[in-house]
C-alpha cells in the first residue's frame, strides 16, 4: 500500500495559482495566508500524475473523447463508494459544476423567471442566477443549537408563490457542511415533484463525508425524483483537479437531458479538455485508496479545528461539518461587526478567509476556512486568527 504524506508542505506560490498568486488582482493585500477558494494543498493522487505524464509524453493534444471504459470508472465508482447505480446514456460531461449550473439556468427559465436556493449557500448560485437575468428567491436555512435546518413549510411557498421552475440544492452543504438526510431530501423532493419544479443537485462534495454522516445521491432516492433531476458531480474537488475542467451529470430524464444537451450546444462546446478526461478516468480507477488516506487526514484537521476554538476562541463556535473540507464559525458574539471581523482577520491576522457575506443572506458574521491543507498550515493559520480576534 502506497502512504501518502499529507504533512508535505508544497511552495505553491509563482504558479498561476488563483489560491496563492492573486491577492493583490483581487484587492487584497500582499503576504497573506491562504485559506479561501476550494482547492487542497495537496498532491493528486501518484496514478493520475503517472498517467498525465504518459499523456503529455505522447506529445498530441487532438480532441478527445471517451469511451466505455470512462464510463464504466464513474459508473464502479459511485456503485461502491455511494451505492448509486445509473444507465450510461445518463451520463453528460461538462468542463464544471458550476458550467453546468449556468446551463441548466438557461435551459429551464426564462430572463426573468424565479430560481430558488438555500442561503447561505456558493455564492456562484446567485452569481449564475443574476448575470442570466434571473431572480433569486431565498428559502433561508435556520441556524438551531449549532446546526442548520431546513424550513420546509418555506420552502413549499416559495416554489407556490413564486412559480418556481428550478431549485438549486446544494448537497453537502457548502459553506454550512450540512450533509442532507435521506428524510430531508425525501421532503424537498416530494414537494419539488408535488408542484412540477426541476432539481439541479450540485453534489461536488460528496466524498467528504465525515464518520457518523452518509451523502445520499439525489437520484437514488426513487425514479420519480430521479425523473425531476440533474445530478452534478466531478472528480475536481475529491482529487484536486479543478483546473483540469472536468464534470460528470446524470441525467435520468431523456428530455431534461435533450434541453440541457441543446443549451451546451448552443454555447459552441464539444470535446472535455484531453488531460482531465484522461485524469477522471484514472483518478476514479486508482484514488480510492488515497481518498481514504485523505479522509483520515482531514478527520484529524477537523479534530484540531474543533479543539482549537474550545479552548481559544470559545465566544466563536465552529459549526460542526459533516462533510466537506470547509469549515464554518460564527464570529457574531464577539462585539464586532462583520465588518470588523473581517478587517481583524485580514490586517491583524494576515489570513484570508472567505468572509461569510458573500453566501448571501445568514452568511453575514460567519467565516469559512479551507481546512484541506497540511495541519501545520492549517495550526498557523489558527493562531493568527485567534490573535487577530483576541
Amino acid at each position: 500500500m502506497t502512504i501518502y504524506n499529507f504533512d508535505e508542505i508544497i511552495d505553491r506560490r509563482n504558479t498561476n495559482s488563483l489560491k496563492y498568486d492573486f491577492a493583490r488582482e483581487r484587492g487584497f493585500p500582499e503576504g497573506l495566508l491562504p485559506m479561501w477558494v476550494a482547492d487542497m494543498d495537496f498532491r493528486a493522487p501518484q496514478p493520475v500524475l503517472d498517467r498525465l505524464v504518459a499523456v503529455a509524453q505522447h506529445g498530441i493534444f487532438g480532441y478527445t473523447e471517451t469511451k466505455d471504459d470512462y464510463v464504466a470508472a464513474v459508473a464502479n465508482w459511485f456503485s461502491q463508494r455511494h451505492d448509486y447505480q445509473f444507465e450510461p446514456s445518463w451520463l453528460k460531461k461538462a468542463p464544471g459544476v458550476v458550467f453546468a449550473l449556468a446551463l441548466a439556468i438557461r435551459a429551464f427559465t426564462k430572463p426573468g423567471e424565479a430560481i430558488l436556493i438555500q442561503s447561505p449557500v456558493y455564492y456562484p448560485f446567485t452569481g449564475c442566477a443574476l448575470d442570466n437575468d434571473r431572480i433569486v428567491i431565498r428559502n433561508q436555512l435556520v441556524l438551531n443549537n449549532n446546526r442548520y435546518e431546513i424550513d420546509f413549510d418555506d420552502f413549499e411557498r416559495k416554489i407556490v408563490d413564486h412559480k418556481i421552475k428550478l431549485f438549486l440544492l446544494c448537497n453537502p452543504h457548502n459553506p454550512i457542511g450540512r450533509v442532507w438526510t435521506r428524510e430531508e431530501l425525501l421532503t424537498m423532493g416530494d414537494i419539488c415533484l408535488k408542484h412540477g419544479c426541476l432539481i439541479f443537485s450540485d453534489e461536488i462534495h460528496g466524498d467528504f463525508i465525515f464518520p457518523g454522516h452518509r451523502h445520499i445521491v439525489f437520484g437514488s432516492l426513487a425514479p420519480e425524483l430521479a425523473d425531476l433531476a440533474l445530478i452534478a458531480t466531478a472528480p475536481s474537488k475529491t482529487f484536486n483537479l479543478a483546473g483540469l475542467q472536468i464534470a460528470n451529470l446524470f441525467i435520468k430524464n431523456p428530455k431534461i437531458k435533450g434541453a440541457f444537451s441543446a443549451e451546451v450546444r448552443a454555447t459552441g462546446y464539444s470535446q472535455l479538455n484531453s488531460m482531465g478526461l484522461a485524469a477522471a478516468q484514472s483518478a476514479y480507477e486508482t484514488g480510492a485508496e488515497w481518498l481514504d488516506q485523505l479522509m483520515v487526514y482531514l478527520k484529524g484537521n477537523l479534530d484540531l479545528t474543533r479543539e482549537f476554538f474550545q479552548t481559544n476562541l470559545p465566544k466563536v463556535p465552529l459549526i460542526e461539518p459533516e462533510g466537506t473540507y470547509l469549515f464554518w464559525f460564527d464570529c457574531r458574539n464577539l462585539g464586532l461587526t462583520p465588518q470588523e471581523v473581517n478587517q481583524r482577520i485580514l490586517e491583524k491576522g494576515k489570513v484570508w478567509l472567505d468572509d461569510g457575506a458573500i453566501f448571501g443572506p445568514g452568511g453575514e458574521g460567519f467565516q469559512r476556512i479551507n481546512a484541506a491543507c497540511p495541519r501545520s498550515v492549517l495550526r498557523e493559520a489558527l493562531e493568527k486568527i485567534a490573535v487577530a480576534l483576541a
